[in-house]
């Protein structure tokens, strides 16, 4: 729909049945996030936060919280937008039929955003930081955030709009050492288009000028989190996925979105840092205090009745996995069509999305023997780990499609049982190691650092995965033996040390199984705390096994040897999924927050009968 702001959404989805109104004072501070994250874990609907203790601002969460709400908010444009990628994918469809695609010339219109001359709405009001909902998720965040953030900036070589960049990164209103309303924290790295652009701005001794959008059109909201081309605006896409142009205008120098709720600019001056965090992250632990760029408070504007849009971030799923789905669905081929070769990829969303990458690609190559084994996929893995976001995966598998065309990365259950049937362990592993992995996982030995690890596997079956549990003798500090699926086993184990402890139980564990067909059937083992936790369903062993484990330091095997500079192991691959001193620590729920979201859920109360 073209929605000119949020409450032209928020009318329409209550108008459909999409919203409901929480009209009891709730308190910013850990309880409106409960109530969020209860009312998602129950499929329910947004919600509408209308008497927030000690703010005069209403707030909306859980607007995008299923994939069919979010397609019901883009009802209209969708399918154009799919239109106009697949036209970028193939300018030819366009010149062959005409007619067909005629209705994309006025899309295209809509991508232009348009100066705002006169009245504009969001400057009707001026607060201060402290005076917006100060909305603190996790018991251990490190203060109030915006969790639903759209950072302006533009290229301090060739300003404008057309050049800018529209990106979300999370805001950090308070807490820590920062000066109430003067000062707040934009968590981002500089390899994202804004940190390219404070780049610049620092080469020439100059403040980077920073305009925070919260609310206004949907269209705008996806826009700043689609992987968009470098150097296409990100409200072009809006205004076209929207359809209406994206209205701005400019104050002391800043850019302003006319139809946002709020708007906060400032300024970020070349090295100036601030620690920021802990925050509750996508993982599902916190990320940790680190220091991050510092952003001067100008001022802040917001439109009369401004809504507060916000949304609680964890362990997977939550809100932002209907946003993957959306792009998924938007984007269809487009990044298999940059990659030659390529047939499916897939970032699991169930293991923190950057640990885990599932892809499918073609294995064409004729050897000179009769074997079948990757060649062509290992030249693909190591494109689609140079590619964007998805440079940041930490365990990428890749399959021959040929071997079983019908199979998809989506199906995360039959697809590990194609590699385990054919994976040959002592060929099919390739790792990197001391290399970059995703700045929120403290699976590795620093921030930002750890390693990466590449498991192709092609050609026959090789194995039947086992199912039933046999008998093992496991060396002490192993215990309560576990199926996970088929091929997969997890034993629970005493807690982590040090490596040398893990190695020698590994050494006696080898010494018991080696040359014997005891587990042949079962070519994968997970250490872990608890392994009643982690066999109790795929997405428990997804999040253990992928966010918890470094692959270079985290890998071991049955009969492991090194050759040539090539580790690979003869008998059953092992990984060490326990918590390390060294990680963060995951999310928990306040216990005493929790009663009160249940009291919403009495008969008479906002919540009866959705939670």
């Amino acid at each position: 729909m073209g929605y000119k702001n949020t409450q032209d959404c928020i009318t329409d989805l209550e108008k459909h049945g999409h919203l409901i109104r929480i009209r009891e004072e709730i308190s910013s501070e850990l309880e409106m996030a409960a109530i969020h994250l209860r009312v998602f874990e129950h499929q329910g609907p947004a919600i509408l936060f209308e008497n927030i203790k000690d703010c005069k601002f209403r707030a909306v969460s859980n607007l995008y919280g299923s994939v069919e709400r979010s397609k019901f908010i883009f009802r209209d444009t969708i399918d154009i937008i799919k239109t106009l990628i697949t036209l970028k994918n193939d300018p030819l469809e366009a010149i062959k039929h005409p007619l067909k695609y005629a209705h994309v010339g006025l899309t295209a219109f809509s991508a232009l955003p348009k100066r705002s001359r006169f009245l504009n709405p969001v400057m009707q009001n001026q607060t201060s930081l402290s005076n917006l909902p100060q909305i603190k998720c996790w018991p251990n965040d490190g203060g109030a955030f915006i969790t639903l953030p759209l950072v302006y900036s533009e290229d301090i070589d060739k300003p404008g709009v057309m050049n800018s960049n529209l990106g979300m990164y999370r805001i950090q209103m308070s807490g820590n050492e920062y000066i109430q309303d003067k000062e707040a924290g934009l968590h981002y790295q500089l390899h994202r288009g804004i940190g390219v652009h404070q780049t610049k701005s620092n080469a020439k001794n100059q403040p980077l000028k920073v305009s925070v959008f919260v609310g206004g059109p949907p269209s705008l909201t996806l826009g700043a989190v689609m992987p968009l081309p470098e150097g296409m605006s990100e409200l072009t896409f809006a205004g076209a996925l929207g359809k209406r142009r994206i209205r701005y205008t400019y104050d002391d120098g800043f850019c302003i979105a006319s139809d946002a709720d709020f708007v906060i600019t400032g300024e970020v001056y070349p090295n100036e840092n601030k620690p920021e965090g802990p925050f509750g992250d996508h993982l599902g632990y916190y990320s940790l205090k680190h220091n991050f760029p510092l952003m001067r408070i100008h001022k802040v504007y917001h439109r009369n009745n401004a809504i507060w849009p916000f949304t609680v971030v964890g362990r997977p799923p939550q809100e932002d996995t209907s946003f993957g789905a959306l792009i998924h669905e938007i984007t269809g081929d487009a990044i298999p069509n940059e990659i030659p070769g390529l047939k499916d990829v897939h970032a699991v969303d169930a293991s923190g999305v950057h640990p885990l990458l599932l892809a499918i690609g073609s294995e064409r190559y004729t050897p000179y023997s009769n074997e079948r084994k990757p060649q062509e996929i290992l030249t693909i893995a190591n494109h689609i780990l140079g590619k964007g976001q998805l440079s940041l995966a930490k365990y990428l598998f890749i399959i021959a499609g040929e071997d079983n065309p019908k199979l998809t990365t989506h199906d995360v259950a039959d697809y590990f049982k194609h590699v385990l049937e054919r994976v040959d362990w002592s060929r099919d592993l390739h790792f990197y190691t001391r290399t970059s992995i995703d700045t929120l996982d403290y699976s590795g030995d620093g921030l930002n650092s750890g390693s990466k690890v590449v498991i192709a596997a092609a050609g026959e079956k090789k194995r039947e995965l086992g199912t039933e549990l046999t008998v093992l003798n496991l060396p002490d500090g192993f215990r309560n033996p576990k199926i996970v699926m088929p091929g997969v086993l997890a034993f629970q184990a005493d807690k982590y040390v040090d490596q040398s402890v893990t190695l020698k139980w590994i050494s006696q564990f080898t010494q018991q199984h080696s040359n014997k067909d005891l587990l042949q059937n079962f070519p994968l083992i997970i250490l872990c705390d608890d392994s009643d936790f982690v066999s109790k369903n795929l997405n428990n062993f997804l999040w253990a096994t992928f966010t918890r484990s470094n692959p270079s330091h985290d890998i071991y095997g049955v009969d492991s040897f090194t050759e040539n500079k090539h580790w690979g192991c003869k008998g059953s691959l092992i990984i060490d999924a326990r918590i390390k001193p060294h990680h963060a620590p995951p999310l928990i729920k306040d216990p005493v927050v929790e009663k009160r979201v249940d009291a919403l859920g009495a008969k008479g109360k906002s919540l009866y009968g959705i939670i």
